[in-house]
């Protein structure tokens, strides 16, 4: 009975000491399957002979190098690096802009933040409907202006193949702006107040305070908002199929649509993993810089 009751107590100490592995193994399986699984056999799609169906013939680089053979891919990759560019200098900039002005403890200050973060409680697709009311020619902000009595007034992106993907940038930047001004707002709440009552008995006024201290003291901030812009540069899927749906044609085609479009409307499986590979090795090429400059910047300061 004594041994029994010895095996039991140990079972259930290390029932307990396990428990929290017990319990997130089936997710962590889950994950490993359903998501690096998933990564691998895209991989392994992409060097395939694959088409309409997955066949699991090795044909090497043959899919990227018909990838890189489209126009609509090149398309896709000047729309991204105009999306991309754009989206995030003006995010950092409106983001850093708004922050700045809701430092001073201005009166409403919470209304206004809530306004200003209200947009990102919005899903991509809600986000690219309404914008897509908004700037149809039809019944959105020309219309509105026509009815005001100024006819000639004339603004439809929406439907010029070389403009359409400027009013992703709107959206997106309308969207997103309001979460980078958080991020700078309690960044700057951060600063050592100390040294601007410093600054401020030495005569600096409030803009070289702001250029000359606190702005470069928070640059680590910067770097985490061009990560996080970047990364919904690349993978921005759903505001542009709500918006212009890659249209008029495919001329604001990102890679993410262009991946969809060739896996399910084309039935060119390998081209479409080929792309997907790409845009892993984008995200990639932007997240791991970034976390091996935070784990050595962590290890410095341990």
């Amino acid at each position: 009975m004594g041994a029994s009751s010895s095996t039991e107590s140990n079972l259930m100490a290390g029932l307990q000491r396990n428990l929290s592995k017990i319990v997130v193994a089936p997710s962590f399986a889950a994950s490993l399957f359903f998501v690096y699984g998933f990564i691998l056999w895209t991989a392994w799609m992409a060097f395939s002979k694959s088409r309409m169906m997955p066949v699991y013939d090795w044909a090497g680089l043959r899919q990227y190098e018909r990838l890189w053979q489209m126009e609509r891919w090149h398309v896709a990759i000047e729309n991204l690096l105009i999306f991309g560019g754009l989206f995030i200098v003006i995010c950092l900039f409106l983001g850093c802009l708004l922050a700045v002005l809701l430092d001073q403890r201005i009166r409403a200050e919470g209304v206004l933040r809530t306004i200003f973060l209200y947009p990102m409680a919005l899903s991509f697709i809600v986000t690219g409907t309404v914008w897509k009311w908004i700037l149809n020619p039809g019944l959105g902000l020309e219309k509105m202006m026509h009815d005001l009595g100024w006819a000639s007034f004339k603004f439809d992106w929406l439907v010029n193949s070389d403009f359409a993907i400027y009013t992703v940038v709107i959206a997106a930047v309308w969207q997103a702006s309001g979460f980078v001004m958080a991020m700078f707002l309690a960044a700057l709440r951060g600063v050592d107040q100390d040294i601007i009552r410093a600054a401020y008995m030495d005569g600096a006024s409030l803009p070289r305070i702001y250029f000359g201290i606190i702005i470069p003291s928070i640059r680590p901030v910067f770097l985490s908002a061009i990560v996080v812009l970047a990364h919904l540069a690349v993978k921005s899927f759903d505001l542009v199929i709500a918006l212009t749906g890659g249209g008029p044609g495919y001329s604001s085609d990102l890679p993410a649509t262009f991946m969809y479009t060739m896996a399910f409307q084309r039935n060119q499986l390998g081209i479409s993993a080929a792309s997907a590979m790409m845009m892993l090795a984008t995200v990639m090429a932007i997240i791991v810089p970034y976390l091996y400059s935070e784990l050595r910047g962590g290890k410095k300061n341990g």
